[in-house]
């Protein structure tokens, strides 16, 4: 996603660069239990070299002019395999709203704008509420890559792949509705 496009307005969430104002905000968020059990390690050295200071992959999810999270946006390079990866993380304040669904889509839709034909996640196995969140959003299962994240204490545990390609929403994924 370039710099050019951003930001992103949707009916709730804004997807903008970061800046030095988000760092203590992120930090928070990825303090809070329900964050950090899925997003382990991040101090505040951590946020700003893969948050705030890398505005190329990096997306700021604004919700009525707060810091409600952050997105990476990771296109890959190759013509020939014209694909992004995400990763995502909500505060627990802001969830329940369908906010990282908004961010989602927002972001693919400028992906498939921008030429690329397929866009991937990789949550937890056992991240049901994350899973559910993609699902509804359209993304289909692919399949369990084994033993893909190592968590605190060095266990491994699987992760689900998950597509959405823009033959699925040739202009990107709806906005999901307010009802």
């Amino acid at each position: 996603m370039s710099d050019a496009v951003l930001p992103l307005v949707g009916p709730l969430v804004t997807l903008r660069a970061p800046g030095p104002a988000d760092l203590d905000p992120l930090v928070a968020i990825l303090d809070e239990p329900e964050v950090s059990l899925w997003w382990v390690g991040y101090s505040p050295q951590r946020v700003r070299a893969e948050f705030i200071d890398a505005p190329d992959v990096a997306r700021i999810i604004e919700v009525e002019g707060q810091t409600a999270g952050a997105m990476f946006v990771l296109r890959g390079e190759d013509p020939e395999y014209p694909t992004t990866v995400m990763h995502l993380f909500i505060g627990t304040v802001f969830r329940g709203r369908r906010i990282g669904e908004e961010a989602l889509a927002l972001a693919i839709r400028s992906e498939f704008a921008e030429g690329i034909t397929r866009v991937t996640l990789d949550p937890n196995v056992n991240n049901p509420g994350a899973i559910r969140s993609y699902e509804r959003l359209g993304f289909q299962r692919v399949g369990v890559l084994r033993d893909y994240q190592v968590r605190p204490g060095g266990a491994l545990e699987d992760a689900l792949l998950l597509d959405l390609t823009r033959s699925d929403f040739p202009d990107g994924p709806p906005l999901p509705s307010r009802d």
